[in-house]
């Protein structure tokens, strides 16, 4: 998912990493240049959706990508949940699978229901 994440351009400005151990294992494995600013916080183990949306909106509006990583169902939930077409974000959303969305004339703030284009859902399995 690393290989995949810089041949597609999706480093991102900031990565949101739960602090359980295997989503700080996630990523290491990503190899993100060092440069990339990582917020492992214990808030978001477990967090539900609307927390999840909730800290995204926390962030400054500077950021112009996000990475999060975290746990189910608080991940899939948020990702149905910002999809416009949400059944396109389907009913399995896998170990390290990653939701591509894109948003455009949006303050963080102001994340919410339906507001995203999901470009892509990508799992491990996809790429082999």
């Amino acid at each position: 998912m690393g290989a995949y994440i810089q041949e597609k351009g999706l480093v991102p400005d900031v990565v949101l990493c739960s602090s359980a151990v295997r989503a700080c294992q996630t990523l290491d494995l990503l190899g993100l240049p060092a440069d990339t600013e990582v917020l492992v916080e214990d808030e978001l183990y477990g967090a539900s959706a609307s927390d999840l949306i909730g800290r995204i909106r926390g962030l400054d509006d500077a950021t112009r990508s996000v990475l999060l990583i975290g746990h189910n169902p608080g991940i899939q939930d948020a990702a149905i949940s910002l999809a416009r077409s949400p059944g396109a974000v389907g009913r399995e959303f896998p170990t390290a699978a990653l939701a591509d969305f894109r948003v455009s004339d949006l303050e963080w703030k102001d994340l919410g229901p339906g507001v995203a284009e999901l470009i892509a859902l990508t799992t491990p399995r996809s790429l082999d």
